[in-house]
């Protein structure tokens, strides 16, 4: 029996893609670290080949990773950390992480020389399909759990899900739903050019359950300027499609996200002004607020909400209670729904566990922590953008790392997180924990004085993650200067050869500013597949074209 929709014949498919690269992309671009080794393992067995062939001229992969770990070395040698087994633990294993990124964008970039164009393309679709069966699992599993059809309004239980429904939407990767998201924003770009109408629906609807605003966004930007200037009246069509589902997402299925991205757009250009305290600050040096304030203020809050309190007695009467749900003129039944205002229905104001621990940390960190051990929230700049001009400061008072940086892990990326112990971005072995002071006073700070507070202050715009900040932060001029050099302009020199790759290109920078990429080994790889891929799909077709003259 042979299936076939939009472009994708079952039969066709099955026979004729390669197993082995999509075994790779399912089990490298999974959350758990030991499966991407495990993965890593697989694909080299099956496919033994370690001829990078690096070059400066027309290297055959970025040169980008072979310098970084020659960087790594250097800021070792320079910072003089060699001398802390703790610290050497942390940056083996950084290296590590740049290891298994150059492994996999070798197999990548061998599976796109060994393989017809053909072949790769099938294996693409086959993954981008599995990934959104697993997501829709993932949205059916939370709608027979709530009983909600529309799960993103859905208050009870605490508000778990409602505005953050997106967060469990995380398909084949089990990773961040973030991580679903870019992969099928790359999804509706590639499936754009490829004029396949039923596999850009299909992505765009995945992306806009996980809810990622950011994302969304920036798809959003980067459609419209195809519209204007690169795409056919049938791409027209399924762009405008797009922005179609877009608006109904935002406006019927989750406003309240709606709300969320445009008051983050206004915070990102605009600090939110500090509300006026009822009682001037006495507070120290530090900013701590004294004994006697907090007195002050507990104590006008309480005589505040007695006077709100007795206020609304007067001025509002009880309802009779009903003992009977009542007709109206249309004889229909008034069914009296749950009061959205009690407890079941509201976000939890109790503190967590996980915000205890933070609590815990800082209190027994508070001399270096100059922000996060304020009593008082302030509000300010977002702290993404706090983290940025932390990282330019740092640099500025500290010139002898402005070449070769602070080293690996020593102020701004994933392993400096995961190396607190603190459970960020997983476990870590507790007697080999490691916390550099230039980090500890700087983006674990901002992240502390975010995360440990109300929910509502923990979105990506309040994180300090971001490629830039990592290479600038920790590997230097030289770092930056060697992304810049033997990475972005090792895809932006064939932009002659994009067709989808150039912006699937810009939305990868543009996801540069939001989390340590490299060092989480998901979405890089597959990035680096498209455009291998679309490389040999343009020089393939002027091969062809070439011949037949």
């Amino acid at each position: 029996m042979n299936y076939s929709f939009a472009g994708f014949n079952l039969k066709k498919i099955l026979n004729s893609i390669d197993w082995k690269l999509l075994l790779f992309l399912i089990l490298f671009l999974n959350v758990k670290l030991a499966v991407k080794v495990v993965a890593i393992i697989i694909i080299y067995l099956l496919n033994f080949d370690f001829r990078f062939r690096f070059s400066f001229k027309n290297s055959r992969l970025p040169l980008f990773y072979l310098l970084i770990i020659t960087i790594a070395f250097i800021g070792l040698i320079v910072n003089r950390n060699f001398g802390n087994p703790d610290y050497l633990l942390l940056f083996f294993t950084g290296i590590t992480f740049w290891g298994l990124c150059l492994l996999a964008v070798h197999q990548v970039k061998l599976s796109v020389e060994n393989n017809n164009v053909e072949i790769i393309q099938r294996t693409v679709l086959v993954f981008f399909v599995i990934n959104a069966i697993l997501s829709f699992c993932n949205i059916a599993h939370i709608v027979w759990e709530t009983g909600a059809i529309n799960p993103y309004r859905y208050q009870g239980e605490n508000q778990k899900y409602f505005i953050g429904t997106g967060d469990y939407i995380r398909g084949l990767t089990f990773d961040v739903s973030t991580t679903n998201a870019i992969i099928n924003a790359f999804g509706v770009i590639y499936f754009l050019d490829k004029k396949n109408p039923v596999m850009v629906l299909l992505c765009m609807a995945v992306l806009l359950l996980t809810g990622s605003n950011f994302t969304n966004l920036a798809l959003l930007i980067i459609l419209a300027l195809l519209f204007c200037f690169k795409s056919t009246r049938e791409q027209k069509s399924l762009i405008a499609i797009c922005f179609m589902f877009l608006v109904v997402f935002m406006a019927k299925i989750s406003p309240q996200n709606n709300k969320y991205l445009f008051d983050s757009v206004e915070n990102l250009f605009h600090a939110p002004k500090q509300q006026p305290a009822a009682i001037k600050a006495e507070s120290g040096t530090d900013g701590a607020l004294s004994t006697e304030q907090i007195r002050r203020n507990f104590v006008q809050k309480y005589f505040d909400s007695v006077s709100y309190v007795a206020s609304k007695k007067q001025l509002v009467k009880p309802a009779p209670p009903q003992t009977a749900p009542l007709p109206n003129y249309h004889g229909r039944i008034l069914i009296v729904g749950p009061d959205i205002n009690k407890p079941p229905y509201l976000t939890p104001t109790d503190t967590t566990p996980d915000e205890k621990e933070l609590l815990t940390f800082i209190e027994a960190h508070k001399n270096n922590l100059p922000i996060s051990r304020q009593t008082v929230f302030k509000p300010g700049l977002p702290g993404k953008v706090t983290g940025l001009f932390q990282t330019v400061s740092f640099l500025q008072h500290n010139p002898a790392k402005i070449i070769a940086g602070d080293g690996i892990g020593n102020f701004s990326s994933k392993l400096a997180f995961k190396a607190t112990g603190l459970g960020f971005e997983g476990g870590y072995p507790a007697k080999y924990i490691y916390i550099s002071r230039d980090f500890l006073s700087n983006h674990l700070d901002i992240y502390l004085n975010f995360f440990s507070r109300r929910s509502g202050l923990h979105s990506l715009t309040n994180s300090p993650y971001s490629v830039y900040d990592q290479l600038l932060a920790e590997y230097g001029l030289l770092g930056l200067s060697a992304f810049l050099a033997f990475y972005l302009w090792f895809f932006a020199k064939q932009y002659k050869n994009f067709t989808y790759g150039l912006p699937v290109l810009i939305l990868m920078l543009t996801m540069f500013f939001i989390d340590y990429w490299f060092e989480q080994l998901s979405v890089i790889v597959f990035f680096e597949l498209l455009l291998f891929l679309n490389i040999r799909e343009t020089t393939a077709l002027k091969s062809v074209n070439y011949e037949s003259r």
